[in-house]
C-alpha cells in the first residue's frame, strides 16, 4: 500500500501548476488594461457632455437671434431683451445677453446684433448677425 501512494505523488511531480508570480503578473496586466479602459470611458463621457452643452447653447443662440430679428427695430438701441429661455433641465443655468451696435452714426437702419450664451457665467458661444429697419 505504501508503494502505491508513492507512485501517485510521483505522477503529480511531472505536472506544473500556475505559480504565485505568474498569477500576480496576470492580475497586474489585467488591472492596467482595466485602468486604461475606464479612463477612455471617462474621457468619452466628458466629451459627450461638452458637445451636448455646446449644441444646447447653439440652439438657444439661434432661437434668440430669430427673436431679435422679428421684434421691432429700435433706433439707437444698444441691447434688446432676450426671449424667455425654455423651461426644462436642458436649459438650466444658461443665460442670454443681446447687444446691438448701429453700423453708422447716426443710425441708418442697420445694427450688428451679438447674442452671447453663458453657462455658469462661462461664455459658451457668441453669435453675430445684422438687423435692419423694415
Amino acid at each position: 500500500m505504501r508503494w502505491q501512494l508513492k507512485g501517485k505523488f510521483k505522477s503529480l511531480r511531472g505536472q506544473s501548476g500556475i505559480s504565485l508570480i505568474e498569477t500576480l503578473v496576470a492580475l497586474a496586466i489585467l488591472g492596467a488594461i482595466a485602468v486604461v479602459f475606464l479612463s477612455a470611458l471617462i474621457t468619452a463621457e466628458k466629451g459627450a457632455f461638452a458637445i451636448d452643452g455646446r449644441t444646447t447653447a447653439e440652439s438657444l443662440a439661434q432661437s434668440q437671434m430669430e427673436w431679435v430679428k422679428n421684434v421691432n427695430y429700435v433706433e439707437g438701441a444698444t441691447q434688446y431683451s432676450p426671449a424667455l429661455i425654455p423651461s426644462g433641465s436642458d436649459y438650466l443655468n444658461y443665460s442670454v445677453g443681446i447687444t446691438a451696435n448701429p453700423l453708422h452714426d447716426p443710425d441708418e437702419g442697420i445694427q450688428k446684433i451679438t447674442v452671447t450664451i453663458k453657462h455658469f457665467d462661462k461664455t459658451i458661444i457668441k453669435l453675430e448677425s445684422y438687423k435692419r429697419r423694415r
